[in-house]
């Protein structure tokens, strides 16, 4: 009795996770740019895929639909959910005021340990640069920023941030490819992580609050915007402490 009800619970917690795992793989493609914005999601290959039925599937792409990533249009499909240019506008520069909370708590908060951790996320970040692999770029630039959200330790904060750039993250890859962030991110990420090593909670959250502000105006020049603000090549005053 006790083992059919071990069993039991066991295929329970599959069942339960397996639409969660789906979810987070079909984030993560459109996240990086895979399944493009305005594309329509074919739930079939999407459970060929994931070698699963398309039941998981169908249950992620609701919990996506609640997240704001897809859209369910009747008797059409779902679809990667577009956003205009003005509202990505207006999360870019709720962003702009988040990233400089991130970095005055990272570098109040981060380990040894957590800094070499962010250290090593440049020369990969580096070398998906050099080989304009986008998707990978996106990926690793993902990861770093999650590392960051991460050491800054706030539940409310982590909601916040992870739903605005969820809904931004295909303006960012175009503002990446058509807008010329890929030839200079690594480097502001760089200064990003030279200013939290120097232990300056102000220096590292202008860092942040800056490389959004240069991802903004890549986003207006990508769309060919004529009141695209400046990017402002400079990120930091260099800091006589420790250098990453």
């Amino acid at each position: 009795m006790r083992t059919n009800t071990s069993t039991s619970a066991l295929a329970f917690l599959q069942s339960s996770s397996l639409p969660m795992l789906v979810q987070e793989e079909i984030e993560r493609l459109i996240m990086t740019g895979e399944l493009a914005a305005g594309s329509r999601v074919n739930e079939s290959e999407l459970a060929q895929r994931f070698s699963t039925s398309r039941g998981p599937v169908r249950e992620a792409l609701r919990a996506l639909a609640e997240a704001g990533l897809v859209r369910n249009e009747k008797n059409r499909g779902v679809y990667v959910r577009e956003i205009s240019f003005e509202e990505a506008d207006e999360i870019y520069e709720l962003r702009e005021a988040l990233e400089e909370i991130i970095g005055k708590r990272v570098t109040q908060a981060i380990s040894s340990d957590g800094l070499e951790r962010l250290k090593a996320m440049l020369d990969p970040m580096k070398k998906a640069a050099q080989a304009k692999d986008l998707e990978q770029y996106a990926q690793l630039n993902l990861q770093f920023h999650d590392m960051l959200l991460d050491t800054a330790g706030s539940q409310k904060l982590t909601e916040t941030y992870k739903r605005l750039i969820k809904e931004l993250s295909l303006f960012r890859m175009r503002a990446l490819d058509g807008g010329g962030g890929l030839g200079v991110s690594v480097d502001e990420h760089r200064e990003i992580v030279k200013a939290i090593a120097s232990g300056d909670a102000d220096r590292a959250g202008r860092a942040l609050r800056l490389h959004v502000a240069d991802s903004r105006a890549r986003m207006h020049k990508a769309l060919g915007r004529n009141d695209a603000p400046q990017p402002t090549n400079t990120i930091t005053t260099p800091s006589p402490t420790k250098e990453a």
